[in-house]
């Protein structure tokens, strides 16, 4: 069995390295020479929606899946009508506009946070009155990792954001005082069978995420499953979806999801019976889903920019280091490392020394 991957870097690496003890072959389309994931599988070099290689990959693929929203949609649309491709193309065309994600949010009865679209600098000025500050404005598309995103804190602001956003469909959110960020891991598999993983409660900083801590019995479990439910019978899902929410008041607010596998669900392969990869396999494969109980008390920490030495790492204890085989770069993500333990302790312990040692190699 042969599965395509639109997209070649961590996550599909990921994917591929959890597909290997099933028996997996991979197919990667990626316009980079160097992907990370290359060496696990074949490698269709060249532009996403380059027509040779899109039939290429329908004709070679038993499946076809992506590994980030940002795959233009008419390429996913193109690939359904050659061979099987999940998620379905209605999920990203969704995930890939803020405007209308938030819209979907409210259709399904899933609250958001206040929001106005602004095309100009005109429609900022006038939509504060009815938002107030803070606020936050963000590019309808293309944003990630804080992309795109600029915090408004004074009427003083607004022209200096509009000039970061470069004019670009926009949309101004109100600033959400939440006491805490959360996110919700599920697989959907081909049949309809359903199952989701423990809460992540997540730490940001610059937009990037640092830390992802499993939240198992978490209160709010019940209502995120909820929420999550809603989006996949709507969208007839297949695969892996992750739904970012804020905690305001005891209750949740969505910021956005994400049909993909997850940065908030790193923890999953050594802290669940079931990594989010291997169920997002099981899922767009129709196989029976695996189960997500939490092993343990389990955490990720991310390394952003700079690599940690091997040595230093593992002599953490319960830590276990995942490298992407990139290069470090300024604010790219470059390796991860995860917590497992049974000890609260020992589980706080070492998640500090992590978090620290991740600052010292930070170069966001």
């Amino acid at each position: 069995m042969k599965v395509g991957i639109l997209g070649a870097g961590q996550l599909a690496r990921m994917i591929a390295l959890a597909g290997y003890p099933l028996g997996l072959d991979f197919i990667f389309l990626d316009p980079s020479v160097d992907a990370c994931a290359n060496k696990l599988g074949e490698h269709l070099h060249g532009d996403y929606s380059d027509p040779v290689l899109l039939a290429e990959l329908a004709r070679r693929a038993d499946v076809v899946t992506y590994e980030f929203e940002n795959v233009p949609a008419p390429v996913a649309k193109f690939l359904a009508e050659h061979t099987r491709v999940y998620p379905p193309a209605r999920a990203l065309e969704l995930a890939q506009d803020r405007w209308v994600e938030k819209n979907f949010f409210l259709e399904l009865g899933i609250p958001t946070p206040q929001f106005a679209l602004v095309d100009s600098l005109e429609d900022l000025e006038q939509a504060m009155s009815m938002l107030g500050i803070p606020a936050i404005l963000k590019t309808r598309t293309q944003g990630y990792d804080g992309k795109g995103q600029s915090l408004l804190k004074s009427e003083a602001d607004l022209k200096p954001a509009w000039v970061v956003v470069q004019g670009l469909p926009a949309i101004v959110e109100a600033f959400v005082p939440f006491t805490r960020e959360v996110s919700i891991i599920a697989a959907r598999s081909v049949s309809g069978s359903v199952v989701f993983y423990p809460l992540s409660e997540n730490l940001h900083k610059g937009g990037i995420l640092r830390i992802a801590e499993s939240r198992a019995n978490d209160p709010m479990q019940a209502q995120a499953e909820d929420y999550m439910s809603r989006l996949l019978n709507a969208l007839d899902y297949v695969g892996v979806m992750a739904l970012e929410l804020f905690e305001v008041d005891g209750e949740l607010i969505a910021n956005e999801f994400a049909p993909r596998v997850h940065n908030s669900g790193h923890w999953t392969t050594e802290g669940a019976e079931t990594s989010q990869f291997e169920n997002h396999l099981r899922a767009i494969l129709d196989l029976p889903l695996g189960a997500t109980t939490a092993l343990g008390k389990a955490a990720m920490v991310n390394f952003i920019g700079g690599l940690p030495t091997t040595k230093d790492a593992l002599a953490i204890n319960h830590a276990y280091l995942h490298l992407y085989g990139k290069s470090p770069h300024k604010g790219r993500k470059v390796a991860h490392a995860t917590v497992r333990t049974e000890s609260a302790e020992q589980f706080g312990q070492s998640v500090r020394q992590l978090a620290k040692l991740a600052e010292q190699v930070d170069d966001s």
